[in-house]
């Protein structure tokens, strides 16, 4: 019986969808030159209609662990990493947006 209930509650946690900073949560990278970066997880998941996979693969952001990835406004601009959504189409350009994101 007790088996049958792990199995259970396991299936029903491997089901719902997971996400890096969910509703309620947000993560604050304080490194940038420009200032703090504050992302914020209920304005991303509610945006993010593409799929976890858009950001969170091999080649953009493979852990789903802060400071495992260097952002560079360099990469953003050039349609990588936050600039894959951040591009004027998706969402609003990053480029000439500076204080969109960043906060002295």
């Amino acid at each position: 019986m007790l088996r049958i209930i792990v199995m259970t509650l396991l299936f029903a946690l491997m089901s719902m969808p997971a996400f890096a900073v969910p509703a309620g949560k947000s993560l604050t990278f304080d490194k940038a030159a420009n200032g703090s970066v504050n992302f914020d997880g209920s304005l991303h998941n509610k945006a993010a209609d593409k799929g976890c996979r858009t950001c969170h693969n091999p080649d953009t952001f493979p852990q789903m662990k802060k400071g495992s990835v260097t952002i560079t406004m360099a990469k953003i601009y050039a349609g990588e990493q936050c600039g894959i959504c951040h591009n004027g189409e998706d969402a609003f350009a990053a480029k000439g947006k500076c204080n969109q994101c960043h906060k002295r």
